[in-house]
């Protein structure tokens, strides 16, 4: 077994995304775990090196965890031999030109979502890294919760019978940042930012939906700016101009119907921030972000409507919990691994950028819906 070392630039770190999820829980601690392990038996080490407009932020976090390498300049860090990846965490709105820059680069390349702020962009970026032949990813993270793992278990051994529809609910309230601080950063209302929920969140449901519960066909959606105007990070009052809840209708293959609230308007009334509910002609269940909830056929009560008495059912006391049965990793760090093995060893990665483009182009489409009041129909990238 030998033990080699590979250097990953990444860029947007200093933000809340790219400092938890893929720097610490991610990358460093892959390194703590000893690498990642390939087919052979070797191990890789990743090297981060630290990209950002802030020289003193990047600092304070290269010091806080012994990492030598950081730098503003990212047309250095590319040059590089040594840095195989490059990953993007920047605002949406800067990722596109830097992307661009690293597929040129010869980088092979791993993207948070969405991947550009429009479909014509996110195909080009996935064009781009074709012709150029390096690997190309997006971060699809939601597939790998505990909850959905297990939800696709059920799905898998087929439980269901035949899938009906999928309900699901997201999202929390977001302070406005006046008398209780915001826990989201300001550019996510702003408009011109490339922030909103529609471009955050649909293509989260995309894969969601296309991995677990077949293509999308098409889509009715209403985006909706509840809060108007929002305190920034500095103290400063701002028009949210973006939308901040989304209520969508998506008709899979199949005749699967899918409907999912996504809001930062709203406060939690379930067991997690996001759940799904399928319901089956066999059974039914409810995976949130670690659980999943089941009720079979055969168990399933018969309740009888009767609004002139008390309702005595407990309703949820009627369903089983999903086992885990495995052992379950943080879903940024497991993906990160599975992307340093197809780099290294072309292992399977079908989450790409031509993926990540299909998702753009829902929440392209969902804004579309919203503008012209009607259902649209999803073609086929």
């Amino acid at each position: 077994m030998s033990v080699r070392t590979i250097g990953v630039v990444m860029n947007g770190v200093t933000g809340r995304m790219g400092y938890r999820q893929h720097l610490v829980r991610s990358v460093l601690a892959i390194n703590e775990q000893g690498g990642v392990t390939l087919s052979d038996g070797d191990r890789v080490q990743l090297r981060p090196v630290l990209v950002g407009r802030n020289a003193d932020k990047l600092a304070d976090i290269a010091n806080k965890h012994g990492i030598s390498d950081f730098t503003t300049d990212l047309d250095a860090a590319l040059a590089d031999g040594d840095n195989l990846i490059y990953f993007d965490a920047q605002v949406t709105s800067a990722r596109v030109k830097a992307v661009l820059k690293a597929i040129e680069a010869g980088k092979h390349v791993y993207a948070e979502k969405p991947t550009a702020e429009s479909v014509q962009e996110a195909v080009a970026l996935a064009e781009a890294a074709t012709a150029k032949g390096v690997k190309n990813g997006v971060v699809q993270d939601k597939l790998f919760l505990p909850g959905l793992l297990k939800l696709k278990r059920l799905i898998d051994g087929g439980f269901f019978g035949r899938i009906l529809s999928v309900r699901g609910e997201f999202g929390y309230w977001v302070f406005e940042g006046d008398w209780q601080e915001a826990q989201r950063p300001s550019w996510n209302y702003r408009a011109q930012d490339g922030g909103g929920i529609v471009l955050d969140m649909f293509p989260h449901w995309h894969y969601v939906l296309e991995n677990l519960f077949g293509q999308v066909r098409s889509v009715y959606a209403k985006a909706v700016t509840h809060i108007p105007s929002r305190v920034d990070e500095r103290g400063r009052t701002y028009e949210a101009d973006a939308d901040d809840a989304a209520y969508g209708i998506f008709e899979l293959e199949g005749d699967v119907i899918a409907q999912i609230n996504s809001s930062w308007t709203v406060r939690v009334n379930r067991d997690e921030l996001v759940e799904f509910q399928v319901d089956g002609t066999h059974g039914s269940a409810v995976a949130g972000l670690r659980n999943c909830r089941f009720q079979h056929r055969a168990a399933t009560p018969k309740p009888v409507w009767n609004p002139d008495l008390p309702a005595t059912a407990r309703f949820r006391e009627d369903w089983q919990e999903v086992p885990d049965n495995a052992e379950f990793d943080n879903g940024f760090k497991v993906q990160w691994t599975e992307f340093v093995r197809h780099v290294l060893e072309d292992a399977p990665f079908p989450y790409d950028f031509a993926a990540g483009a299909r998702g753009v182009q829902l929440a392209e489409l969902g804004l579309r819906s919203n503008a012209e009041g009607r259902r649209i129909e999803v073609p086929q990238l």
